[in-house]
């Protein structure tokens, strides 16, 4: 009886293990992360610095305006930078344990996908941690939903009526693709790829989400989609986990 009670026992122990969200497991972790964050006043980047802060980790924000960092915390700076400036992105990478970007948009009116803000970014970072060499932290890019795949060859933006979306938005998307090709070319630094479901919402935080790969996920009704809040749940998980170092992960309910 005494061994019937111990394995029931182990057995239910090992379901509650076995269904519980990833996330709840990492939240366990002892240690504090440093985590430097570009972009730190979008929609994406601020849920990501509440859900660091909240997790206990010590967050740098970084803005080209810290003064639109309205958060305070104890565990928080909000710092001067400019990830378009190589120089600037040196200086405060250093003593980190994590960099996140989290950044949209195109220099000015060009069209050309090069000047996509989210590909420069990713090439300064990932050029002042190879200069950082096994000191350099690991890197975390917020990419878009373009760039999943929904049949062999095939990524959701080939599928998109660019006739409808914005020339500048298209050079965006083009541009994220591109930071994600030059990212699987780097083999000196440990970066991941994030990406979320095709649409974003501001639904609250559930912790419960799905982790994917480079295919487009939906649901058995076809959709797609991922709330910024459990968003940013997956991206602290990955701060915590390394769980996909050089890889792309996506998100999606």
């Amino acid at each position: 009886m005494r061994k019937l009670l111990s394995s029931c026992c182990f057995t239910i122990l090992t379901l509650v293990l076995c269904v519980a969200p990833g996330h709840v497991a990492s939240q366990t972790e002892s240690k504090n992360f440093k985590i430097l964050i570009y972009g730190a006043t979008g929609k994406v980047g601020s849920q990501a610095v509440k859900e660091a802060l909240d997790r206990g980790h010590i967050v740098t924000a970084v803005s080209r305006d810290p003064s639109r960092i309205a958060r305070v915390h104890d565990k928080l700076s909000a710092v001067q930078g400019d990830v378009l400036v190589p120089e600037s992105v040196a200086s405060l990478v250093a003593d980190q344990d994590v960099v996140i970007i989290s950044v949209r948009g195109v220099l000015g009116k060009s069209k050309d996908p090069n000047d996509a803000v989210p590909f420069i970014a990713v090439k300064n970072v990932v050029s002042a941690l190879r200069d950082m060499g096994d000191t350099a932290p690991r890197l975390i890019h917020v990419g878009g939903s373009g760039s999943l795949e929904v049949k062999p060859g095939v990524v959701y933006a080939d599928t998109l009526p660019m006739l409808f979306i914005p020339r500048k938005l298209q050079t965006e998307i083009e541009g994220q693709v591109l930071a994600l090709e030059y990212l699987r070319s780097v083999t000196s630094v440990n970066w991941s790829y994030a990406t979320p479901a095709k649409n974003f919402t501001n639904g609250k935080r559930t912790g419960v989400f799905r982790i994917g790969g480079d295919q487009l996920l939906e649901s058995p009704g076809g959709r797609s989609r991922i709330s910024r809040a459990d968003f940013a749940v997956a991206l602290i998980d990955e701060v915590e986990t390394a769980a996909h170092i050089q890889q792309r992960f996506s998100v999606v309910y």
